[in-house]
């Protein structure tokens, strides 16, 4: 019976011994934000709380971030490894100061942007907004981008009212009839949807897309210094963040728990929502067309002319290709 004990023992002393070694073993890797945590943001906190990370030797923690360019600072001044942030202001980035970060993954293979209306309102297309009033968050990447809509219908902005108001007022504004149309992210749907069916009013949603913006938007994006000290534990986590967009996908209830887990002050079904809202941009036919994360050519080249267009950039200011590296990606 103690020679029992004694082997139980030396095995327990054992496991114990391999979880700490494992443990010591992983990779530290940091992972930042280029906004607040949400169902749009759920694969990374899929990666840590089902095991995917783990798995793949990494130990895993989030930074918290407040846009696309701060997220590009962190990353450019080695505070954080990988992370995301919008391809548009990537380009730019390295367009006008050549930071040292690369894109290595498409997340959203298309824009988020869109003009929220109510049926009733006058707008049954895209070019219906002339004449409307429209209201916008300050800081949203989609006010870089109005005058080019707006171009392509032949307007400008002199044939809107545009105003600008805190992101939180803006369904209200719309429900209440103080502006005709916002301005939101296809990643807000569920949320406007609700306060919506909570008025007693229809939803119109009007993508930018169907106004010809077609370009990358969200992508995985790393230090070049990480990329160039640690491929492997690189390698290793892209796949890993693959393998976790793939599950939300085919199981976006669980995704939300698994972010409410770790961010436990957001409710389950609202994440849902968020999640479920974009996937569209992730997974949809240019997905079909060019696989999960990859940067084709011809669209990536499309998304710099997008970019240099709203900006005033020369075209030939970047080389787009020089913002991408494709070979970390599983299979490349």
């Amino acid at each position: 019976m103690i020679g029992k004990i004694a082997t139980s023992l030396l095995s327990s002393a054992v496991t114990a011994g391999l979880a700490v070694a494992n443990a010591e073993a992983a990779d530290k890797v940091i992972y930042q934000l280029d906004w607040l945590p949400g169902g749009d943001k759920a694969p990374i906190y899929v990666c840590i709380e089902m095991g995917f990370c783990s798995e793949a030797g990494l130990e895993v923690t989030i930074e918290s971030g407040r846009g696309s360019s701060e997220a590009i600072t962190k990353l450019a001044t080695g505070n954080s490894d990988i992370g995301s942030a919008g391809l548009g202001a990537v380009m730019a980035a390295k367009a006008t100061e050549d930071v040292p970060v690369t894109a290595v993954m498409s997340i959203f293979n298309k824009g988020p942007h869109a003009f929220y209306t109510l049926a009733g309102n006058g707008m049954e297309e895209i070019a219906d907004v002339k004449g409307k009033t429209v209201a916008t968050s300050p800081f949203t990447e989609s006010n870089v981008y109005l005058p080019l809509v707006l171009k392509d219908l032949g307007m400008s902005e002199s044939d809107i009212t545009l105003t600008k108001a805190d992101p939180g007022a803006l369904g209200p504004m719309l429900m209440t009839g103080a502006s005709d149309v916002i301005i939101a992210w296809l990643t807000d749907l569920s949320r406007y949807q609700g306060q919506a069916n909570q008025a007693g009013k229809e939803l119109v949603v009007l993508p930018w897309s169907a106004a010809g913006l077609d370009l990358y938007s969200a992508a995985l994006v790393a230090s070049d210094t990480f990329l160039e000290e640690r491929p492997e534990v690189a390698k290793r986590f892209i796949a890993a963040f693959r393998k976790s967009v793939e599950f939300s996908k085919e199981n976006p209830a669980e995704a939300a728990k698994a972010v409410a887990a770790m961010v436990p002050e957001l409710q389950v079904e609202n994440v849902e929502g968020s999640l479920r809202d974009a996937l569209v941009l992730i997974f949809n036919e240019v997905t079909e067309k060019d696989g999960l994360g990859a940067f084709e050519p011809d669209r990536l080249k499309a998304t710099w002319e997008r970019v240099a267009q709203a900006q005033g950039f020369d075209l030939g200011a970047l080389d787009p290709e020089t913002a991408v590296d494709r070979s970390f990606l599983p299979g490349d």
